[in-house]
Parts: structure tokens; C-alpha cells; sequence
């Protein structure tokens, strides 16, 4: 600029989210045209005219700002985590409206076993869905996906040992199978859309809402599928989001436990 030549400037934006980047892409430009302003103040007209100053945006990670690169990887932790935890739950509230949780009462099981029992088989049917979803991503929409397949795979296996955990503690509350799926669903969406950076930025939520998006599974999962799928991320940089997911899984089982009553009140 001192020698008057002309001047170009690169942005390089986050392009995962189109909706955040758009945003960030107005901030950008608009210091920009202040800091032209001020330069054109400055030089009392003279040659600081917006002309001489050029500002290229571009997007890494989704060049062409698709909403489907970022919507399609947000929405399979929404439905890894709705369909699992509800059946997770009404598979033991069904058993309280039959009756036939009596057996849980009169036999040693214990309740660790009865749950974990209750648990297994939902999620291999939550695995199989998890492989059905990153098919229909990848191959049907066409979403590029760029990293290790291995970390999103160990990541889903959490994810999902996770979400039905959430049903088997919500179950331990619930008596009929109807209140079982409304409270089910608002307390797994809910958090999940609000809360797990699918819109907003997590490090823009502030008291309550900061809190739960630290403690809810989805918004690691949530990290970890936009990861695999736009930025080619493995095991060394999504390390920290698969911890959080690992611990929860142990912690969930054994509120679930805890909760549970074997007998009758």
C-alpha cells in the first residue's frame, strides 16, 4: 500500500456451516468497508478509494456453501438419538404395564443385567441404522466424506450405547408406554437441536444452555460427524469428542441402575 500498488486481501471462512459462515462472511466484509473509510478519511480522498483495495472470500471445507454438506451430517445424530432411546425406554415401561417386570423382582438378575440385557439388542438395530444413514449421506445425497471412517464408526457405537442409556434412565420414571414417548422425545430433541451446535455456535451458548451442551453426548457427536464428513478428520483430532461420549455411556448405565427398583412399591 505504501508504494500504491493495488492490495488484495484472502478470507478463508469456515464453510461446514453455511448459515454461520454467511454470517461471518457479512462481519468480514464489513470491516472491510470500515477500515476503507477510514483509510479514505485518512488520505482526505486522494487515492484510498474502495477501488484500489480488492477482499477475496473463500470457503474451506464446502467451496460451494451447500446446506446439505452441513445438514446432512447434522441431522443423523437427531435420529441415531430419537429412535434408539425410545425404544430403549418403552422396552421397560411396556414390561411395567404387562406386569411382567415381576420377573426382574423374583429372579437373581440383578439389575445391571436386566438393563444391559434391555439394552443390546437396540443398539446393533441403532448400529445397522447408523450404516444405513452413512449411505444414504454419502451416496444418495453425495455428501463428500473425507475422513476416517473407523473414528466415525467407534464414535457411532458410543453415540448410540449413549442414547439408549437416556432411555433406560428415563424409563426408570415412566409407567405407561404414551407418557414414556412424550417425555422421551422432548427431552432428547430439544436439548439436542437447541443445544449441540446444529444452529448455533456452542461457544456462543452462555449460562444454562452452555452447561447442557457440555453435558449432552449430541453435541460431541455432532463435532465428530461434521468432521469425518467435511473437514477429513481422524482419531488424534477427534480425540477430545470421543472421550466425553466414552465416559458417558458408564454413567448413564449407572444412573439407570441406580434408579431402577427391584421390587415392588
Amino acid at each position: 500500500m505504501a508504494r500504491g500498488r493495488n492490495v488484495q486481501i484472502a478470507g478463508w471462512i469456515d464453510g461446514s456451516n453455511p448459515g454461520r459462515a454467511e454470517t461471518i462472511s457479512g462481519y468480514v466484509q464489513g470491516m472491510h468497508a470500515a477500515w476503507i473509510a477510514a483509510r479514505a478519511r485518512e488520505a482526505m480522498g486522494r487515492s484510498a478509494t474502495q477501488g484500489a483495495f480488492g477482499l477475496e472470500l473463500r470457503y474451506r471445507y464446502n467451496p460451494d456453501v451447500k446446506s446439505l454438506v452441513a445438514m446432512v451430517p447434522a441431522v443423523i445424530p437427531l435420529l441415531l438419538l430419537l429412535i434408539p432411546s425410545m425404544l430403549a425406554t418403552l422396552s421397560v415401561v411396556r414390561e411395567k404395564e404387562l406386569g411382567s417386570i415381576t420377573n426382574l423382582y423374583v429372579t437373581p438378575v440383578t439389575k445391571l443385567e436386566f438393563l444391559v440385557g434391555k439394552q443390546l439388542p437396540y443398539i446393533c438395530l441403532a448400529l445397522l441404522n447408523f450404516f444405513l444413514l452413512a449411505i444414504v449421506a454419502i451416496f444418495l445425497f453425495r455428501v463428500p466424506f473425507t475422513g476416517s471412517f473407523l473414528v466415525f464408526t467407534l464414535a457411532g457405537l458410543l453415540y448410540v450405547s449413549a442414547a439408549t442409556a437416556i432411555g433406560l434412565v428415563i424409563s426408570a420414571f415412566m409407567k405407561s408406554q404414551i407418557a414414556a414417548v412424550f417425555a422421551t422425545s422432548i427431552i432428547t430433541l430439544l436439548p439436542a437441536v437447541q443445544f449441540s451446535g446444529l444452529t448455533d455456535p456452542v461457544s456462543s451458548l452462555e449460562g444454562a444452555g452452555a452447561i447442557i451442551s457440555r453435558l449432552y453426548p449430541t453435541t460431541y457427536f455432532m463435532t465428530i460427524s461434521r468432521g469425518v464428513f467435511s473437514k477429513g478428520l481422524g482419531f488424534e483430532e477427534l480425540s477430545s469428542s470421543l472421550l466425553p461420549l466414552a465416559v458417558t455411556v458408564p454413567v448413564l448405565i449407572g444412573i439407570g441402575v441406580l434408579l431402577l427398583k427391584k421390587q415392588e412399591t
